[in-house]
């Protein structure tokens, strides 16, 4: 149900392009948006593993540095049949971890000193699970073509903007035939849809990764354990964490409630957990 959600919302997101590119760029302006969006996005995709690690000040991680670690994650990348990725440890007291990667190939997985100190071996486990699991799932791709599109809409809309401010979106409008007041409200409201359904996406993944994590595992109360604790912990400890960075954290390490949950690229703790604690009650995620 995760994948055919995703699926259905990057058709939406590709339906919303081509319509909005229409409506204020014209198929010429949709075009170029397109285009320098899928060349900002494949330098993001192509060394996003590089940047994220460099960002967080991470360490690579050898195998006599933590033991442990490195055996847990050898394990379950032979039993996905993977290969081993890279081991970072990020110097923060929040307990969080994500990966990230191109593909298993280039995958790197990086853990917090606080997520090392707080959990036991077993809630590890779930949580390298789950992670893992975004590097089977493609979910870096998956989230950069989103971007891609995103930001193309964004871009379009930036552009009708300044049309419309010199006049040449209103000229444009009248060529085609076409009202200029809808093409201001598509300006306004094309970017806001776009952004949400993107976050969207990333939230239909996480709940992807919970499940995937949850089967390797062997016990999804593993990592139902783990996010009670990490969620709990990350709203006392604050973490110095980028937006632009943050979907990747296994929970968000950026605290925000309300209206900010809309907006959130992960989904509710509570139906996560929810979810984890029917699978291992023998029913299907919630």
């Amino acid at each position: 149900m995760n994948v055919m959600k995703t699926y259905l919302l990057m058709a939406v997101l590709t339906v919303l392009l081509v319509f909005v590119g229409n409506v204020i760029g014209g198929q010429q302006g949709m075009l170029m948006a397109f285009a320098f969006a899928i060349v900002m996005n494949f330098g993001t995709y192509w060394f996003s593993d590089k940047i994220v690690l460099a960002s967080y000040r991470a360490q690579e991680i050898q195998p006599g540095d933590n033991p442990k670690l490195y055996r847990v994650v050898q394990e379950l990348s032979q039993q996905i049949g993977i290969p081993m990725p890279r081991l970072y440890l990020i110097p923060s007291e929040q307990p969080n971890a994500f990966a990230t990667g191109r593909n298993p190939q280039h995958a790197a997985v990086a853990v917090t000193e606080g997520i090392m100190s707080l959990l036991s071996e077993d809630e590890l486990k779930g949580v390298l699970a789950h992670e893992l699991a975004h590097v089977t799932h493609r979910d870096i791709l998956i989230g950069t073509i989103a971007a891609t599109i995103a930001g193309a809409i964004s871009m379009i809309a930036s552009m009708g903007q300044w049309g419309l401010m010199f006049g040449g979106g209103h000229s444009s409008e009248d060529r085609r035939g076409g009202n200029p007041i809808f093409a201001l409200i598509m300006i306004i409201v094309a970017p806001l849809a776009a952004m949400l359904i993107q976050m969207a996406i990333s939230r239909s993944r996480e709940f992807d990764a919970d499940e995937g994590g949850a089967q390797t595992s062997g016990n999804p109360l593993l990592l139902a354990n783990a996010l009670r604790k990490l969620d709990l912990k990350s709203r006392q400890i604050p973490m110095q964490a980028s937006p632009s960075s943050a979907h990747l954290f296994i929970v968000n390490p950026l605290s925000g409630g309300g209206l900010a949950r809309l907006f959130s690229t992960h989904p509710p703790i509570e139906e996560r957990i929810a979810r984890l604690e029917a699978m291992a009650h023998g029913g299907p995620p919630r």
